[in-house]
């Protein structure tokens, strides 16, 4: 049977339950997916030919293939982007700039290292997010930034703070949408610290500092990211939860909301309407945490569902920006993204075809049997056929014939680089 018949059977079965199915895949396909660049290199970039990781960040395995510079990335991503359905971003991080073989410090990057992606990208048709790299460079060693005791190396990173806004502010504007600054910082203790306040004081001034101009929300959106504990900060993170909602709160920016960055009994999903009763927005970086922040890619799963569903029941489209955040060097990359990117994708439509006007009826009435009952049943619901009818409409492969694109394009490109 056709991809199409299957739909139409299916679109007829989820008629029946109230649900359009038409407009749950327009619904759907109007919300970008944010993939980042790092899964196609392990996260070393091309600001050094020599890069390596720190500040608690690894990415495990060496399978062959990885993107060596800035045209084999984008050619590796473009391969992954005729595979993935629905809208897309791509996040960079700042130590992927084309610098063109010059040496650029950090806090002086600038717009005119990002021209060539921009280019890029209009002609990819897709927009670009940002982030300024605060690990994996000479000032960051000791595990400190923007909470450093040395003001001049404070300073440093305060500078590259400010150049971040303003590159995401041109990336914004000249793609014509909003491109995500996300700020992230390894500060922290591997012991236990007996100053944590004096940490967390200066880091709160050097936010201030960042946020001193004010930069255009039509163009760019400022994301401010958390985390329990990293490797070499175990026992202290200066950026915990509690500091970067206070902060996000003051300076109204969004909070980044990783779903690798919480205790293992925590879910990101439950936190996004409390989140947003109270700021204007927020930044996803969807992960997979194995045990903890292990940054595996992303599958279909139960939280991965239930992420989705929370935005489209609180019609949050134009307040969560939802981004990925794996990167996994040990099986192919561009797999990595493709499966990363098509279950967020998964998710998402599976979340626009909930009988949301039954089960909100079935809540307000207090009918909470109904209501449990209905969200199990449609579990069992032809959601395949209307998956496989959306990607084939989005001129992307059905079902599984992606993954011999994926291994010719493997034989054919990747196993030729040493």
């Amino acid at each position: 049977m056709s991809t199409e018949k299957r739909y139409e059977l299916a679109r007829e079965i989820y008629a029946e339950l109230g649900v359009d199915t038409d407009a749950a895949i327009a619904r759907a396909s109007e919300i970008p997916v944010s993939i980042q660049c790092w899964q196609g290199d392990d996260l070393l970039g091309f600001e050094t030919p020599d890069g390596k990781l720190t500040g608690g960040i690894q990415a495990t395995g060496n399978y062959p293939g990885k993107a060596r510079n800035i045209a084999e990335l984008r050619a590796d991503f473009e391969k992954a982007m005729s595979l993935i359905p629905g809208k897309k971003k791509l996040a960079l991080h700042a130590i992927y700039l084309d610098n063109q073989g010059k040496k650029v410090e950090r806090n002086e990057i600038a717009p005119e290292h990002f021209t060539s992606w921009v280019q890029w990208a209009k002609e990819q048709k897709i927009g670009l997010d940002f982030n300024p790299t605060f690990f994996s460079h000479p000032l960051s060693e000791d595990g400190f930034t923007l909470s450093h005791n040395d003001a001049n190396i404070r300073n440093y990173w305060i500078e590259h703070g400010k150049a971040s806004r303003k590159i995401s502010e041109y990336l914004g504007k000249e793609l014509g949408q909003v491109s995500v600054n996300n700020l992230w910082i390894p500060d922290g203790f591997k012991d236990t610290p007996v100053n944590r306040a004096k940490s967390r004081q200066i880091l709160a001034e050097s936010y201030a500092e960042i946020f001193s101009f004010d930069t255009d929300p039509k163009y760019t959106r400022d994301g401010m990211e958390s985390k329990v504990f990293g490797i070499g900060a175990e026992s202290c993170t200066i950026g915990s939860h509690e500091f970067y909602m206070g902060c996000a709160m003051k300076h109204q920016k969004l909070l980044t909301l990783d779903t690798g960055h919480f205790h293992p009994t925590e879910v990101v999903s439950d936190k996004i309407s409390s989140v947003l009763t109270y700021l204007p927005g927020i930044a996803l970086h969807v992960s997979r945490p194995v045990r903890w922040d292990s940054d595996h890619v992303v599958i279909f799963d139960d939280e991965l569902k239930a992420i989705a569903c929370e935005i489209l029941r609180g019609g949050y489209e134009d307040r969560v920006f939802v981004g990925l955040d794996f990167f996994d060097a040990s099986i192919n990359r561009i797999a990595c993204w493709t499966i990363g990117a098509r279950s967020m994708q998964k998710a998402i439509l599976w979340a626009a075809l909930e009988p949301i006007a039954k089960l909100h009826k079935f809540e307000a009435e207090g009918d909470y049997t109904s209501r449990l009952a209905y969200l199990e049943e449609e579990k069992t619901y032809p959601f395949a056929a209307v998956w496989d009818y959306y990607c084939e409409k989005q001129g992307v492969p059905v079902r599984d014939n992606w993954v011999k694109s994926m291994k010719e394009y493997e034989q054919k490109v990747l196993e030729s680089r040493k």
